[in-house]
C-alpha cells in the first residue's frame, strides 16, 4: 500500500484518506498521524470530513487528547464543525479521553444534533457516573433508537441504580422498540445483582419469544443471572442447551458453581472446558483455582498453578494471587509465602491476601510481622487488611493488640463498618470477656450483623455463660428467626446444664417455625475424587474398612489417656456409652480415617468440614496425629487446625 501511494504521480484526498484509514485500520496509530501531519504540510490536498472522521476515531483511542484538541482546531479552521457527520466522532473522542465536560461544550455548540451525537453524550456522562445529567438529556432526546435505550440501562446498571434499569427496561419494551443482545445482557446483569429471579424469568420468556437465547451473549448473561439467583439447575439448563459457547459462556458457569458452593463441579466444568479446547482467560484460571482452594484439593490446584504459568505472561500476575490465596486455603502457607516472595509487584491485594492466609492459620506473630512489613513498604492497608489482623488477634487471644489496631483504623482511613465490629465481638468473647463484648455491642452506633451475634452465642457456649447467651440468641432470632444457629447453640447450652426441658421446647419452636439444621459433613479427596462423609455415614464402599480403622483409634486413644467429652450431645441419654458412641462416628473422624488408609505415608491429611470442630472431635484429632505419626489438616469454617504429634497449631484456642 505504501508503495503504491509513493509512486502515484498525483495524489488526491481519497489517496490520502486511504493511507491514514490504513495505518489506523492496521493499529499504527503513530504512523497515520505522520501521513496525516504530511498532508498537512504538503498542501495539495485538504483534509476533508472523512479524513477528520479517521483521525478522531483514531484520538478516541489515545489515552492523551493532545492530538485530538489539534485536530479539533483544524476542523473548526477548515469549517467543518457543524458537520453532524465531523461532530460525533468529535463528541466521542472527548467522552472516550474522559473529557466530559468538553464533549458536552462541542454537543450543546453543534447547530443540528442527531440521535448518535447524544448517544454518545449519555455514554460519557453514565461512565463518570453523572447519572442524572444523563437521564435528563435521555428525556430531552427529540427520538430515540434501541442504542439510547440501552445506553442508558446499562449505565444504569454499571453504577449500580438495578432497580431504574429495570423501570427503562420496562418502559422500553411498552414503547414497543427493538431489543438485541446488548439490552438483554444489561438487563439480565441487573437481575442478578438484585436477585430478581421473577424479573429474570420474564426475561428469559421474551427472549425466547423473540429467538435470542441461542445467542452466545444472551445465554452467558442467562447462565450469569440463574447463578447469582442461586439457581444453578437453571443456569446449567441454559448453558447445556447452547449450541454456541465461548470462554466467556464456560466462564459463567464455571463462576456460577463456585459462587453456589459447587466448587467440584466449577472444576469438572473446568476440565471439560479444557478438553472442548477452549483457551481460558486469566479470570477463568483465577476461579477455578478459587474453587480448588475451596476443595482444600492441593495437587489440583497446583496443576492449575502450573498452566497459569504456562498459558501467558499476563496471566501470571493474576494468577500468582489466586495461588497463594489456593496454597494457603489448602494449609500450606508456606508455598503461599514464597509465591508472595517471587512476585516482583506486591500491590494492597498481594498484602492482603497473605495477611489473611497467615490470619486463617493462626498465626499471629507472622500476621503482625508481614502487617508491619506491608506498613513499612507504604503500602496503605484497606478494610480487607484490618479483618485479617482483627481474625488474627482474635485466634490468638490478643485483646489490647487487636484494640489497639481497631482504633487505629481511621489513621488509615478506614470507617470501620460490620466484618470489623464482628471481629472485635469476637476478639473480647473468644478471650472469655463477655462483660466486655456486651459493653462494646451496646457501645456499636448499629446493632451487629448475623455473624456477630452469632459469635457472640458461640463464645457464651464455650464459657457456658447462659444470661449472656440467651441474649445473643433472642437477638439473633429476632434478626434472623430461620437462622438454626441461635437454636442450636442455646439448645447446647441448656444440654451441658442438663435442662433438657428448655432443649425441647427450642426444638418444638425449630419445628413450628420449620427451622432446619445444617447437616456437619467433611470431605477429604483423593485420586480426584471427593469423598463426602456425615454422622454414622455408611454409604462409602469402604465403610468396613473406616469403621475397622476407627475402633482401632479408639481403643489406642483411650490407652493414651483420651477422654471423650460428651458434652456437645444434644440428646438426652442416660447411658454415656450411647453419647460416646454418637460422638465416635462424627463426619471428620470418617474422613481421617479414610485418610489413614488411602492417603500415602508421609503425605498430610487433608479434611474439610463445613460446620466448626467441635470439642471431641478436636481433642480425638490430637490423639490420633501422635499415634499415627501423620499430619492432620482440618479447615472447619473458623481456621485452619494442623494436628502434628498431638498438638494443635490453635493452641487449643478456636
Amino acid at each position: 500500500m505504501e508503495e503504491i501511494f509513493r509512486g502515484m504521480p498525483s495524489r488526491d484526498g481519497v489517496s490520502w484518506n486511504a493511507l491514514i484509514s490504513g495505518y489506523a485500520c492496521s493499529r499504527e496509530s503513530g504512523r497515520a498521524v505522520e501521513t496525516y501531519s504530511l498532508m498537512l504540510r504538503e498542501g495539495c490536498s485538504k483534509p476533508n470530513r472523512i479524513t477528520f472522521s479517521t483521525m478522531l476515531t483514531l484520538c478516541s483511542a489515545w489515552p492523551s487528547a493532545t492530538v485530538g484538541r489539534q485536530v479539533h482546531g483544524q476542523i473548526v479552521r477548515s469549517g467543518f464543525g457543524g458537520y453532524p457527520f465531523v461532530g460525533s466522532p468529535l463528541v466521542d473522542m472527548y467522552a472516550k479521553v474522559g473529557l466530559i465536560i468538553d464533549a458536552k461544550k462541542v454537543f450543546e455548540e453543534m447547530p443540528v444534533k442527531n440521535v448518535v451525537m447524544y448517544n454518545t453524550v449519555i455514554t460519557g456522562l453514565l461512565r463518570r457516573s453523572m447519572v442524572d445529567d444523563a437521564k435528563n438529556l435521555f428525556r430531552e432526546m427529540p427520538e430515540r433508537d434501541s442504542i439510547s435505550w440501552t445506553t442508558l440501562i446499562t449505565g444504569l446498571t454499571q453504577n449500580g441504580i438495578e432497580e431504574e434499569a429495570l423501570e427503562f427496561f420496562r418502559e422500553m419494551g411498552l414503547q414497543g422498540v427493538a431489543m438485541d443482545q446488548y439490552t438483554f445482557g444489561s438487563i439480565l446483569t441487573a437481575c442478578g445483582s438484585l436477585s430478581a429471579l421473577e424479573h429474570g424469568k420474564k426475561i428469559h420468556a421474551h427472549i425466547i419469544r423473540t429467538c435470542q437465547e441461542d445467542n452466545v451473549f444472551v445465554g452467558s448473561a442467562l447462565v450469569d443471572m440463574y447463578s447469582k439467583c442461586e439457581r444453578v439447575k437453571h443456569a446449567e439448563a441454559v448453558f447445556r442447551r447452547m449450541s454456541s459457547k465461548n470462554v466467556v459462556s464456560w466462564t459463567a458457569m464455571l463462576v456460577g458453581y463456585g459462587q453456589n458452593g459447587l466448587s467440584e463441579e466449577a472444576v469438572r466444568v473446568f476440565c471439560e472446558m479444557q478438553r472442548q479446547g477452549v483457551e481460558p482467560d486469566d479470570f477463568t484460571l483465577g476461579s477455578v483455582i478459587s474453587s480448588s482452594a475451596n476443595l482444600a484439593s492441593l495437587e489440583e490446584g497446583a496443576q492449575l498453578h502450573c498452566l497459569a504459568l504456562g498459558v501467558r505472561f499476563d496471566l501470571i500476575r493474576h494468577g500468582l494471587q489466586c495461588d497463594y490465596t489456593l496454597y494457603g486455603k489448602c494449609g500450606s502457607i508456606e508455598d503461599s509465602q514464597r509465591l508472595f516472595d517471587e512476585m516482583d509487584i506486591k500491590d494492597q491485594v498481594s498484602w492482603t491476601a497473605l495477611v489473611s492466609g497467615y490470619a486463617q492459620f493462626g498465626k499471629a506473630k507472622e500476621t503482625m510481622l508481614l502487617f508491619e512489613r506491608m506498613l513499612s513498604d507504604g503500602i496503605k492497608p484497606d478494610g480487607v487488611t484490618f479483618i485479617g489482623v482483627l481474625s488474627a488477634c482474635s485466634r490468638a487471644g490478643l485483646v489490647e493488640k487487636g484494640r489497639e489496631l481497631f482504633n487505629s483504623m481511621p489513621k488509615y482511613g478506614v470507617s470501620p463498618i460490620a466484618d470489623h465490629y464482628t471481629c472485635m465481638i469476637d476478639l473480647f468473647s473468644r478471650a472469655g470477656r463477655l462483660q466486655e463484648a456486651e459493653n462494646f455491642i451496646k457501645q456499636m452506633p448499629g446493632q451487629p450483623d448475623v455473624i456477630g451475634w452469632a459469635t457472640m452465642l458461640s463464645s457464651c457456649r464455650i464459657h457456658g455463660n447462659l444470661e449472656i447467651g440467651r441474649w445473643a440468641a433472642d437477638s439473633l432470632m429476632r434478626l434472623e428467626p430461620q437462622n438454626p444457629a441461635s437454636y442450636v447453640l442455646l439448645a447446647n447450652m441448656y444440654a451441658s446444664r442438663g435442662e433438657w426441658a428448655e432443649v425441647a421446647e427450642l426444638r418444638k419452636r425449630m419445628r413450628a417455625r420449620r427451622v432446619r439444621k445444617e447437616p456437619g459433613c467433611s470431605w477429604i479427596k483423593h485420586k480426584n475424587r471427593v469423598h463426602i462423609f456425615s454422622a454414622d455415614d455408611r454409604s462409602s464402599p469402604y465403610s468396613d474398612q473406616i469403621y475397622a480403622k476407627l475402633a482401632w483409634l479408639n481403643e489406642k486413644m483411650v490407652e493414651e489417656g483420651y477422654n471423650p467429652d460428651t458434652s456437645s450431645v444434644l440428646h438426652n441419654l442416660e447411658e454415656s456409652e450411647e453419647k460416646v458412641q454418637m460422638l465416635s462416628h462424627h463426619s471428620e473422624k470418617l474422613a481421617i480415617a479414610f485418610g489413614l488408609i488411602f492417603v500415602a505415608d508421609g503425605l498430610p491429611i487433608r479434611v474439610v468440614k463445613n460446620l466448626r470442630v467441635c470439642v471431641d472431635c478436636h481433642s480425638a484429632t490430637k490423639h490420633i496425629s501422635k499415634i499415627t505419626g501423620r499430619e492432620i489438616l482440618v479447615r472447619d469454617t473458623v481456621r485452619f487446625h494442623l494436628f502434628k504429634d498431638g498438638l494443635c497449631s490453635c493452641g487449643d484456642f478456636w
